[in-house]
Order: structure tokens, then C-alpha cells, then sequence
């Protein structure tokens, strides 16, 4: 990991990303958008051959393949994903909105209302990892938000089926109807719909770089969460913070891909040095361990600061994904954090706890974009609408001043449609 000091080193160079070399996959994208939208599922079947090498027979995921993958799950685990269903749903249920109706003049009514998506696509990425977590945190606020329909996609495995796990997360969570697919073809099925996958109004869900740009060139045919990237974890850490625990919590970040970053500031040099010792000691015996000393190695940081005020100033420039307040009065430092995805406070708060049940949402906004991104919730599946109503002796009242201010703008059409009005007996 590289380490710097505040007192020695620029702040532009202690912020500085690395540079992830990435192939420019736009073209790839683009042509694989082009193709589903024209041929549909047979593009989604010769796409899944050449690019998964997984010949398959049917797309959707049928009853008896469920019923199956129930019956594999081991109990335990069934019993947290409805443990982990509880806690999400009742932290979301506290995000819902309502409408509200206006008569504060005479003769005027307005208001708004709260309506919910039709339908929603749910990207899960999956084949060669199984991410169940990720299926419940997108898809429980939707069903709260009221969707009709949620549709699930994701990769399937080299026997051509979707994962257990997978699929009973996606019973327990209410999800309508789960597709084989995955990858810049699965977002373009969700996108423009074949004959098989409907057409959604919204796709959310994380996954690789074809995902991630393939919702981005969709976006305007359908809605999309937000385009994320590399997971990370900033850390503030003051003397009262145990070495152990805080290597831990770096390795759990860097241990998700290469790229992920994981970055420790603390005021006590002492600390810094043994947490640096503990990320080594435990990454010896880390079965990603090549993965996370990647990350570590490329993206990793141990940052020296004089208070905690200078903490907590690098953590809003960072803007991170996720920030641990490892300190000893956490709630002392909430109100100064002003861009982060979600805050894990105290040493007994580790940010594995959102990952998995504790409530809130585990899809936040990557790469710095928390300055101004939020958190995926359940205002993410609704839509507002608004309405007005004005009685003839309202219109009156205030038409004169409408026609006016039509006028200025050169739009003598808009100027008339009240004029007439006006004038009307």
C-alpha cells in the first residue's frame, strides 16, 4: 500500500486514482445493442454461446428448475435471507412518500402524486460468483415502492442454470420472472425487449464494464439506477481503533476485484504502522488473496493526518462508497460528513454489516460520485406526477398576468389560449 502524511504530501497527490487500464469497449457494446434490438432472442442465444460458451434451450427460468434449486439451499441460509428480507424491508418502508393536495387559494386544486413503475429489470451479476444479497437490496424496495413487475437477469453457469442461492433470494424477495442472461445483451433484452424478456421502464443492478456501459448508452429508452464502479471503503481511524479490525475491513473491500480500493487515514502513526503489519499477516491466508494484494498493491492508501477535522475533510473529497468512522465518538463526526454512499459508525459497525442485512441499501454510488448520487431506495421505482385545477373565477384572477408573461417570450399562441378565455362570457 502506499502511505502519506499530510504534512509532507499535496492533497492532489494523496487523492490522486490510480488509472485503471480498460479496453474501450464501446464498440463491442454498441454493436451487441444493435444486435438484440434487431434480432432479439436469438441474438441473446448466439450472444450467451460465443461470449459465456454456454449453449442454452430456453432463456427463462422455469418452475421445475426453481423448485429444484429450493431444494439444494441449505436451510441455514434460507433462514438469513429472510432474516436478511426483514431487516431491508423494514428500513425501506421508512422511504416511503406521499402525495399531497393544495387549496390554499379559492378555486384552485394541486397536487402531486406518487406513482409506481410498471417494470423494473434487475441486473444480478452471477456464472462464476453468487451475489444473493445483491438480488434482496435491489429488488425489496422496489416491491415496497408498489412495481408490478420485476424481472430478473443474470449470467448462468457453465451446466447452464442459474445459481441456488440466486434463485431462492429471488422467491423470498418477490421477484416475478428470472432470464439466463447476462452481460451488454442481458440490458439490451431490458431495454428493448425480445420476444421472450419484456421491456422494462427501469434497469437496476451492478455488474462488469459491459453492464455498466451498455446501461449508460440505454439510458433515455429506459431509466437506470446509476453507473457504478469499483467498490471502495475509506476509513477513519483514531488511537481507539484495533489494528486487526481495521486491516480486516480493508481486506474485505480489496478481496471484491483488483480494481476496488481501500483506504485507512488515521491520526496515530502507531496505528497506521500496525494496521499495514496486520493487512500482510492477513493476506497470507486469504483464498483471494491474489485479488485483494492487487488492489491493495494499486489502489490501497494509509494516510497520515493532524485531527480528525483533516479526517474527515480528505473522507468528503475522497466521497467514498462507503466510509467506517473507527473512532471513539463517531456520532460526533456524522454531521461533518457531507459526501459519502453510507456511513458504518463505531468499531463494532464494520461495512460488511450493510453488505448483507443490517437494513439499509448495499447499492451505493462508486468512484466519487456520492457527491451526488444517493443510495438506491425505494424513490429509485416511483415516479411523481402532478396536477392542477383552477375554477373559472381562479383563472380570472391570474390569467391577465399568464398572457402578459407569454407575450414576453414571443408566444403569442400561449398568449391567445388564455385571451380566449378571458374573454369568454
Amino acid at each position: 500500500m502506499r502511505k502519506f502524511d499530510t504534512k509532507k504530501d499535496e492533497y492532489s497527490r494523496i487523492l490522486q486514482r490510480q488509472a485503471s487500464e480498460t479496453a474501450d469497449v464501446s464498440q463491442v457494446v454498441t454493436d451487441i445493442l444493435a444486435d438484440v434490438e434487431k434480432n432479439g432472442d436469438q441474438a441473446l442465444f448466439q450472444l450467451t454461446k460465443k461470449i459465456d460458451g454456454i449453449e442454452l434451450t430456453a432463456l427463462k427460468v422455469s418452475e421445475a428448475e426453481m423448485v429444484e434449486a429450493l431444494e439444494k439451499v441449505p436451510e441455514k441460509l434460507l433462514t438469513v435471507l429472510k432474516l436478511a428480507k426483514e431487516k431491508i424491508t423494514s428500513f425501506h418502508q421508512k422511504q416511503v412518500r406521499q402525495g399531497f393536495v393544495a387549496t390554499d387559494e379559492p378555486g384552485v386544486v394541486m397536487g402531486q402524486r406518487i406513482l409506481p413503475l410498471e417494470k423494473v429489470g434487475v441486473y444480478v451479476p452471477g456464472g462464476t460468483a453468487s451475489y444473493p444479497s445483491t438480488v434482496l437490496m435491489d429488488t425489496i424496495p422496489a416491491k415496497i415502492a408498489g412495481v408490478a413487475k420485476i424481472v430478473m437477469v443474470t449470467p448462468p453457469n457453465q451446466a447452464g442454470k442459474v445459481e441456488p442461492a440466486i434463485l431462492a433470494a429471488a422467491k423470498i424477495a418477490g421477484v416475478d420472472e428470472v432470464y439466463k442472461v447476462g452481460g451488454a445483451q442481458a440490458v439490451a433484452a431490458l431495454a428493448y425487449g425480445t420476444e421472450t424478456i419484456p421491456q422494462v421502464d427501469k434497469i437496476v443492478g451492478p455488474g462488469n464494464i459491459y453492464v455498466a456501459t451498455a446501461k449508460k448508452m440505454v439510458y433515455g429508452k429506459v431509466d437506470i439506477d446509476m453507473i457504478a464502479g469499483p467498490s471502495d471503503v475509506l476509513i477513519v481511524a483514531d488511537e481507539s481503533g484495533k489494528a486487526n479490525w481495521l486491516a480486516a475491513d480493508m481486506i474485505a473491500q480489496a478481496e471484491h476485484d483488483t480494481l476496488a480500493q481501500a483506504i485507512l487515514v488515521t491520526t496515530d502513526a502507531d496505528l497506521a504502522e500496525a494496521v499495514e503489519a496486520e493487512v500482510s499477516k492477513q493476506l497470507a491466508a486469504l483464498p483471494r488473496q491474489k485479488i485483494a494484494e492487487a488492489s491493495l498493491n494499486q489502489n490501497g492508501k494509509i494516510i497520515l493526518v493532524k485531527d480528525l477535522k483533516e479526517a474527515v475533510e480528505i473522507a468528503n473529497l475522497v466521497a467514498p462508497e462507503h466510509l467506517e468512522l473507527a473512532v471513539k465518538e463517531p456520532f460526533a463526526l456524522l454531521s461533518q460528513v457531507k459526501n459519502a454512499g453510507s456511513v458504518f459508525l463505531g468499531h463494532h459497525t464494520p461495512e460488511v454489516l450493510g453488505d448483507y442485512l443490517a437494513g439499509p441499501n448495499h447499492t451505493l454510488p462508486t468512484e466519487g460520485t456520492a457527491r451526488f448520487y444517493s443510495p438506491l431506495s425505494v424513490d429509485d421505482f416511483v415516479k411523481k406526477s402532478s396536477y392542477l385545477y383552477y375554477d373559472e373565477a381562479a383563472l380570472k384572477e391570474v390569467g391577465a398576468a399568464v398572457a402578459y408573461f407569454a407575450e414576453t417570450e414571443d408566444l403569442v399562441g400561449h398568449a391567445r389560449s388564455m385571451q380566449l378565455r378571458l374573454e369568454a362570457d
